[in-house]
């Protein structure tokens, strides 16, 4: 017996510095299950991003750009009212190793206790993807490697300006 969900929003949170091909890959599988995919781009300034959320929310907006049930919106509040604001029913979470399991069921726990009527749900990235995080992609591009594979093409060309401009400050 299959249950559809197709009629409930989830909200899909990250800092998305930058949005890689394994977010890609979770928020269009994320997008067959149900009616709304919000894409959360958090500002999250202790991480200190690379990207503005002015920017990562762009570069997420042009990337998923081909899903129309998709919407990507920039927040800086707690993650609980920002998905009882929008109506959401869920919240997705990627793990892609074992080692984001404590850290994800933690913030899980903690998300339940604040808002108890929306559930988090984890999804795994495809295989080719489990690897990826925006972290090694941004060392990697620092150093003038090659992201292509990792990311889609315009994240990958905003990361070759954004280093060039680093240098040329420097």
């Amino acid at each position: 017996m299959t249950v559809s969900v197709l009629h409930q929003i989830v909200v899909f949170p990250g800092t998305f510095d930058p949005i890689t091909n394994g977010h890609m890959d979770l928020i269009e599988r994320a997008s067959k299950l149900f009616a709304k995919v919000i894409v959360a781009v958090a500002k999250n300034t202790r991480k200190g991003p690379l990207f503005s959320l002015v920017e990562r929310v762009e570069m997420a907006t042009e990337a998923l750009s081909h899903l129309p049930n998709i919407s990507v919106v920039g927040f800086d509040i707690l993650l609980a009212e920002f998905s009882q604001r929008e109506g959401a029913s869920a919240i997705i979470r990627g793990l892609r190793a074992i080692s984001d399991f404590e850290y994800e069921f933690q913030l899980a726990n903690m998300n339940r206790r604040l808002m108890p009527e929306v559930e988090t749900l984890f999804l795994t990235p495809a295989e080719q993807y489990s690897f990826i995080s925006s972290t090694l992609i941004n060392e990697i591009a620092a150093l003038n490697g090659d992201i292509r594979p990792f990311v889609p093409e315009k994240v990958a060309q905003k990361l070759a300006e954004k280093n060039k401009a680093k240098m040329i400050n420097k």
